[in-house]
């Protein structure tokens, strides 16, 4: 309308009292050998939106609801483009402050020193491993070429043996975050939660 926002007079800003997380449900499972990884092609056939207090709540609600709950412990698998090898270590480190075990392929582990990684090799030691319910958590990011092609079957099989997978970072980081801090929450209605926030303002 022209009116810089200063000049509507709107008062007072209300500080949200929650972190809402809205997650898209894609329909993978429906396309056996389709690769799970974003791109500009891809439509989702839902999405699910989580409200909590904090960031890390919001997330696992959203994965959750999405179908993609986030292990508590277990195995970690961890193979990452070379563009992604630099900054993997936080990720890794997280994991393994939460207990969970790590195994990783030889070009991943290799940036991981001092890490206490099992490596697998590239092929069907890694997709065995996944298809045999040993590994909880996969994080895989992609890359072009042949690699592309091993992390599109790794994907594949993530998707097939029901295990959650990460294809980028950021992702990774934030799903380390919620498995560290993710509080139980009761479900509350958005009405509940709207009559709520009206009593105490």
């Amino acid at each position: 309308a022209g009116a810089r926002l200063h000049e509507l007079d709107l008062g007072e800003e209300r500080r949200p009292t929650h972190v809402s997380v809205k997650a898209a449900v894609l329909p993978f499972a429906r396309f056996p050998g389709s690769d799970p990884v974003l791109g500009p092609e891809m439509r989702s056939t839902g999405e699910v939106m989580a409200s909590a207090a904090d960031l890390p709540t919001a997330f696992a609600k959203a994965e959750r609801a999405a179908g993609r709950p986030l292990p508590a412990a277990g195995t970690a698998f961890l193979s990452v483009r070379d563009a992604d090898k630099g900054a993997i270590r936080p990720v890794a480190e997280g994991l393994v402050t939460l207990g969970f075990r790590l195994v990783a392929t030889a070009g991943t582990a290799a940036v991981l020193d001092g890490i206490d990684v099992a490596i697998l090799a590239k092929g069907e030691a890694v997709l065995d491993a996944i298809r045999a319910g040993r590994c909880d958590l996969v994080v895989n990011t992609p890359q072009g070429s042949g690699a592309r092609r091993d992390g599109a079957l790794i994907r594949q099989a993530a998707l097939a043996a029901r295990v959650p997978c990460i294809t980028t970072l950021s992702g990774a980081r934030l799903a380390v975050d919620a498995i560290a801090h993710a509080r139980e929450e009761i479900a509350h209605s958005l009405q509940e939660r709207i009559e709520r926030e009206t009593r105490a303002a």
